[in-house]
């Protein structure tokens, strides 16, 4: 999704008076000295911010209660990483994570269709995946490797509306599987900006099925090396 710049500089504000660990007690005038508007910009700027899921409030007499929710501080820790990329550039790297195979809640094969989707797959990635994802169960070694993708920008899959219906983004990154018959098949990990998967599930995509293509069953390791 592309954020407004004004609705992101008041996220940054909200952040800074200390609505990430806990909620802060504010009311329209004192919002607006902060991020420099008016009262009613200010007022604005609260409301859309919890329209977009971004804040929790709760509405008292002398003023309200706020708190960034999880997709907020998320949304500020996207940020963050562009910022990183921006002005503290790290070359590319390849790092290995294994896991083994395990079947999804279904829902893959769905959004992977989804044309919002689809279209930015092929442009940004190359390939048309096939419907769905192969996911991998991680161990504790490399559920910390997997986090290292959280710092880096990867390629931005954006978010889309659809019939009233908010899609969100994600990033991927371009991996290899490192088994012999996947050779010059592509692949990439797809990170949901929200996901129902803890931290250690990981999901593939790529245009074939994969685990027709590599005789693959529930409970076999897999291994691929990630490109961030």
């Amino acid at each position: 999704m592309k954020m407004n710049g004004d609705i992101m500089l008041s996220l940054r504000k909200l952040a800074l008076l200390g609505a990430v660990e806990q909620p802060v007690k504010l009311s329209s005038v004192h919002f607006a000295e902060v991020i420099k508007s008016s009262v009613q910009t200010a007022a604005r700027r609260l409301q859309e911010l919890e329209k977009e899921g971004f804040v929790h409030r709760r509405i008292i007499a002398d003023g309200q209660w706020v708190i960034l929710t999880k997709r907020g501080v998320e949304q500020l820790k996207r940020e963050c990483y562009e910022y990183q990329e921006l002005f503290f550039s790290t070359p590319k790297i390849e790092v290995e994570i294994g896991g083994r195979l395990i079947t999804g809640m279904g829902e893959g094969e769905y959004y992977t269709t989804l044309d919002g989707y689809r279209k930015q797959f092929e442009a940004k990635l190359g390939f048309t995946p096939f419907p769905g994802t192969l996911n991998l169960s991680l161990d504790l070694l490399c559920i910390v490797t997997r986090k290292k993708l959280d710092a880096r920008r990867g390629i931005e899959i954006e978010g889309f509306e659809l019939e009233k219906r908010t899609f969100g983004g994600a990033k991927c990154f371009p991996c290899k599987i490192l088994d012999d018959r996947a050779e010059g098949i592509k692949s990439a990990v797809i990170i949901p900006h929200r996901t129902h998967y803890p931290d250690d599930i990981l999901e593939i995509i790529s245009p074939v099925f994969l685990r027709g293509e590599l005789a693959l069953r529930d409970g076999d390791e897999i291994r691929i090396r990630v490109v961030i």
